[in-house]
Parts: structure tokens; sequence; C-alpha cells
């Protein structure tokens, strides 16, 4: 096999349901990907067996070896202590201070990187994604919670110490609203997809002649992100309060990240976002009217993600090369 072929890096996204593993090259595609249950209730080293395991006989399937790895990188959810490779913490998976690029090394001997999962999938947007050829870029990922990640210079940039970069946990709105982090009005508990439904399900039994009942089959139960939007369309005024509101949290942070970090391009994932120009259009109206220096300074676009579901096996494989 030619050199060119050889080099490739392994690219992990561990989450609490499912991890993914992929084979990935210098050009940032994937080559060969696999999803396996998690299954984090087990022993973090029955975990991370699975994890080496898998990625062993990927290689074989793909005729690899590990001789022909740079190395592996892994995108967790938690804080993460990347210098030594070992997760702080992770409410996700319920970990507390597991050495995973140590125990991971006993399978496949190579470096082994440990980002944040927000972090990972920042850079694989911009490794090969909505911010490719951006040096400099936000990432927010809108579901259960707000994730965030940033890169500057080509780089993930996570703060000084374990902990940092945390986007979803900058102060927004003033109701009050207890985010999971235990402080009160955080970006999280307005902008999350969790936050939207939770709003659209207060709304909807407010207001039992809306269309939200119709359109969750009068189960507030089956309430998720994407019926407020639905009901905004169809002309209903409970809709469209909702999403103006949601609109409106959301365009407060980013606008705030944008005028801290002031990057090339802000990009939004998670399952809110396939809502695409509904949601970045007025967000980018936001931007135009109120960034700061507006007027004589540059001012970011905010877009959807390219990448979906392989963004942070690529952005974790990029941990290698970066």
């Amino acid at each position: 096999m030619s050199e060119t072929v050889k080099k490739v890096a392994v690219g992990i996204d561990l989450g609490g349901t499912a991890m993914k593993i992929g084979i990935v090259n210098k050009s940032y595609e994937i080559l060969a990907q696999t999803s396996i249950p998690t299954n984090a209730e087990r022993p973090y080293e029955e975990v991370i067996a699975d994890m080496g395991e898998t990625a062993l006989a990927l290689f074989a399937q793909n005729g690899l070896k590990v001789a022909d790895c740079d190395g592996v990188g892994v995108g967790s959810p938690g804080t993460i202590d990347s210098k030594h490779g070992v997760v702080l913490y992770s409410n996700n998976i319920r970990w507390d201070n597991v050495p995973i690029a140590k125990e991971l090394q006993k399978y496949l001997a190579v470096p082994v990187f440990v980002q944040n999962d927000a972090n990972c999938a920042a850079l694989g947007e911009v490794l090969r994604g909505a911010a490719k050829g951006c040096q400099n870029a936000i990432f927010l990922t809108l579901g259960t919670g707000v994730g965030g990640g940033i890169v500057i210079d080509g780089k993930i940039f996570e703060g000084g110490h374990p902990g940092g970069a945390e986007l979803g946990h900058v102060k927004c709105g003033s109701e009050g609203r207890r985010c999971t982090c235990g402080r009160a009005d955080c970006l999280e508990a307005y902008a999350s997809a969790t936050a939207l439904i939770n709003d659209a399900k207060q709304m909807a039994s407010e207001h039992p002649d809306s269309m939200l009942w119709a359109l969750c089959d009068n189960d507030l139960e089956k309430m998720n992100a994407k019926v407020p939007f639905d009901a905004a369309d169809a002309g209903d005024h409970s809709g469209r309060i909702l999403v103006d509101n949601y609109i409106q949290y959301l365009a407060d942070g980013i606008t705030d990240l944008a005028n801290i970090f002031r990057p090339d391009l802000i990009v939004l994932g998670g399952g809110v976002c396939a809502q695409g120009e509904k949601l970045t259009e007025p967000l980018n109206q936001y931007l135009r009217a109120n960034c700061f220096g507006n007027t004589v300074a540059y001012v970011p676009r905010v877009v959807v993600a390219e990448n979906g579901n392989q963004a942070g096996i690529i952005g974790a494989a990029g941990l290698v090369w970066q």
C-alpha cells in the first residue's frame, strides 16, 4: 500500500447512546465507519475496550494495520483535560476522571487525543464542512442542551484550562430560567431544542385552540422542536410567538459571541437547524443590525452545519493532524 493511502487517523465520536468510529484520510474523507452501542453503565474499561477492538476490526476489514495510522482522536461529552487525555466529568455517560487516552493505547499503540465533542464538531466543520476555508469559526449545536466550539487560527480554542469555551452557558434572558448547570438564565435554558419544546408545551397548555395541539397529535409528550415552526408557517399565532421568541433568544446569544470573537462564520448544528433559512435569515438580519461596529467592521454570517452526524468523526480525526 502506498504511503499516501496509508496515512489515516481514527476519529471516535463518543455519545451517551452510541459511539461512532471512523477511519479518515488526510483530505478528511471518511473511508470507513461503524457505530456501536455505548452501554455507558458498564465500567469505563469495557467501553474503551469496545472502542479499541472495533477500530482494530475496522482496520482489518479495510486492509489496514495500526502501523498505517497516525493517531486516534476522541470527541467526548463533558469537561475534558485534553493535555492528559482525561474525561474529568461527563454527565451524559456518568464518567469521572476517566483516563481515556491511556486506556485506549492498550489497544491502539499510537498517539491518542481527547477533546470535548462540540469542539470536535466545530473543527470538523472547518476542516470539511460549512466553514471549510475559514480560519476562525464559532460552532453552536442546538439539541438537548447548547454545545459550542471555537476555532481560532485553524485550531480548537478551549481556554487556558479545562472547562472553557462553554458557549451554552453565557448569560441570556432575564426570566430566571434554571439551567442544567445550576445557574439561572444561561443561553442553554432559552435556545436549546429542549427549551423550545418546553416553551411549546406551556404555550399549548395556555392556548387550547392553538394548532400546536393538532400538530403533536393532541399529545404534549409528542411535542418536538419542529412543531412550533410548522404552526408558525400555517399562520398560527401561538406558533409565531414561539418561533419569534426563540429566534430572539438565539440571536442575542449569537450576537454576543460575534462581538467577543468576530469569527469568519458562525455555524449552527442540531435538529433545529433543519429549518434552514427560516432560522438563519432572521438571525443574519439581527446580526447585521445589532453587531457592534456593524457599519464599519466585518459582520459574520450564520449558516447551517453541513457534516451532520459525521462532524464529530471528522473533527476527532483532525485532532491527530492539528
